[in-house]
């Protein structure tokens, strides 16, 4: 049994904490010791509308129970608001040692029927919500030589969902983003991690019989966000939850072949995708340039790959 994740002393900020898995995740990481500021504009799930009084209900239920929290209604769509809210926290407590990116929106249409404008918004939201709350913090992590960055991404994502393509992009993006962040925070003790979960939260209601709803609670998911932010938590993870059961998911290679550029390269490969699809020997590359270094070897120039 592994020791007891204790996070006293730590500050966390959590988007999107005013409902749902956001304040599962605040409630628990305060639990645990963490001075959490409670973030959440207040919109309903498609992002319209705007109140504090969400973000400062759930710091007071934190705060009831004998944790320290504060709340803010910064838009993640704002990095002027995102950096105010960050400065709130630093002044508050003194740093900001994790950020869980939770916030998210949700228009979903077929993409025949969906208007650019609410694509844009669920990029808007999802990936630079993230992207600006990131951008925020890392440098105080960096200075410090310590963060705990988790990013919400989700199986629309990773393997696509009928009607959301707007919010599937975006999570997916979120995967890339965690993969670069992970390789230029190691050396400075920063760890990041996307966590994929299924929960009943309102985004949601309507789709799914009340029982299963009741399965999926969001308090299932939240221990995964505890093992992420931990003093010694793994980084460059995509770590599945919902009702209780975790996996996770990796961005493979398969061994493929090699069949040269020729005229008629394109039909042999046709012909052989089979065999280049097949998940026998797989791996998980280290970095982006690990791909090129895999072709070329199998081209037959082992000696010039580790220069990709």
């Amino acid at each position: 049994m592994s020791e007891r994740i204790d996070l006293t002393g730590k500050v966390a900020i959590v988007t999107g904490a005013g409902g749902g898995l956001g304040r599962a995740h605040a409630l628990l990481l305060a639990s645990r010791g963490a001075r959490v500021l409670v973030n959440d504009l207040g919109g309903d799930v498609a992002g319209v509308g705007r109140s504090s009084a969400a973000a400062e209900s759930v710091a007071q239920e934190i705060r009831a129970a004998g944790g320290e929290a504060i709340a803010s209604g910064a838009s993640v769509t704002s990095f002027d608001e995102v950096a105010a809210m960050v400065a709130q926290a630093v002044n508050q407590w003194g740093a900001v040692d994790i950020l869980v990116n939770n916030a998210g929106i949700l228009r979903d249409k077929t993409f025949a029927k969906m208007a650019l404008e609410d694509f844009r918004l669920v990029v808007e939201v999802h990936l630079m919500g993230a992207v600006n709350c990131t951008k925020a913090v890392w440098d105080l992590m960096r200075e410090r030589g310590y963060g705990r960055i988790v990013f919400t991404t989700s199986s629309s994502g990773l393997y696509g969902n009928f009607g959301q393509s707007n919010y599937g992009a975006a999570k997916m993006a979120l995967v890339g983003l965690m993969q670069t962040l992970a390789l230029e925070g190691a050396k400075t003790n920063i760890r990041v991690n996307c966590l994929a979960p299924t929960a009943g939260t309102r985004m949601l209601e309507g789709l799914l019989p009340d029982d299963v709803l009741a399965a999926l609670a969001p308090e299932a998911v939240s221990p995964a966000v505890l093992a992420l932010v931990a003093d010694n938590a793994p980084t460059r993870t995509i770590l599945c939850a919902g009702a209780g059961s975790f996996e996770q998911a990796h961005v493979t290679l398969t061994r493929g072949v090699h069949l040269g550029s020729a005229d008629d390269t394109a039909e042999r490969l046709l012909a052989a995708i089979d065999e280049v699809a097949a998940c026998e020997g797989q791996t998980i590359p280290a970095n982006g340039a690990e791909q090129g270094t895999v072709e070329l070897a199998k081209a037959g120039f082992a000696h010039h790959a580790e220069a990709v």
